[in-house]
């Protein structure tokens, strides 16, 4: 039986999983919430399937995405990550992952949750577009730029507007899925 996804997800059994399972599901749970961040911050520059394809590497290398324990790693554990062929070695990217670790703490503390934090942009409710084929769909919006612009002023790296926009729509925060896909509603 055929099943109508959003037309980007059908390369592979790996992104109709993630999909069918994960894309614009909203996610409320911090530990989540930062796993998706550090990933897609992994992804600027590059495919995002390439990134579902080394998740599994990326979750043993990065302590199960724990951002406790990514915020203290030391120059040993960055020479580790950066000797890690399962996973993007890119030293500032490494870096970037313990920065935003350390920057989503400091969220945590002065909202209660990182996801209080995001959602609050929103009003704690998604914004459900209507785009009728993956073209329709934009990079980053007003909302990406906006909140692009105070993650970088509270000191968060590789979170530009593009990534930003993915990161909304991966929690769940922006439903992009296709008027015609089954994960619509």
């Amino acid at each position: 039986m055929h099943v109508n996804r959003c037309a980007w997800c059908e390369k592979d059994d790996v992104y109709r999983h993630y999909h069918d399972t994960e894309w614009g599901v909203p996610v409320h749970d911090d530990a989540k919430m930062f796993e998706f961040l550090l990933l897609e911050t992994f992804q600027a520059g590059l495919s995002w399937h390439t990134i579902l394809r080394k998740r599994e590497n990326f979750r043993a290398a990065f302590d199960d995405f724990d951002y406790t324990a990514i915020a203290n790693y030391q120059a040993e554990k960055i020479q580790a990550l950066m000797q890690d062929a399962g996973i993007v070695r890119n030293q500032m990217k490494i870096n970037a992952s313990i920065s935003n670790a350390q920057a989503f703490m400091q969220v945590q503390k002065e909202f209660g949750s990182f996801s209080k934090y995001l959602w609050d942009f929103v009003d704690g409710k998604p914004i459900v577009n209507e785009p009728c084929t993956i073209q329709d769909v934009p990079p980053r919006t007003a909302l990406s730029d906006t909140i692009s612009l105070d993650l970088k002023k509270r000191g968060f790296k590789f979170v530009g507007s593009t990534v930003v926009y993915a990161h909304l729509q991966a929690v769940g925060l922006v439903n992009d899925h296709v008027l015609s896909c089954w994960k619509r509603n």
